[in-house]
């Protein structure tokens, strides 16, 4: 998995991605941890261009039924 990378959000505090198994890591600040399966490239990728990473979050991610489990 690569390095965490902070993301600016009320949520989310960091995201991690592993481009070779496309397992997207999601750190909220709550301290929750979720690692979300089949992620492309370019799903990760709108995180840094999102308006509101929340919102993207909540919509390309959660929304689109990803197989996921809560690591913390």
């Amino acid at each position: 998995m690569a390095e965490y990378v902070m993301v600016s959000s009320t949520a989310i505090a960091a995201v991690a991605y592993d481009e070779a198994t496309w397992a997207l890591n999601v750190r909220l600040h709550s301290g929750a941890e979720y690692q979300y399966l089949g992620v492309p490239p370019d799903v990760y990728d709108g995180f840094f261009s999102a308006g509101s990473v929340g919102t993207y979050y909540n919509t390309a991610i959660k929304k689109a039924g990803y197989q996921y489990v809560q690591i913390a």
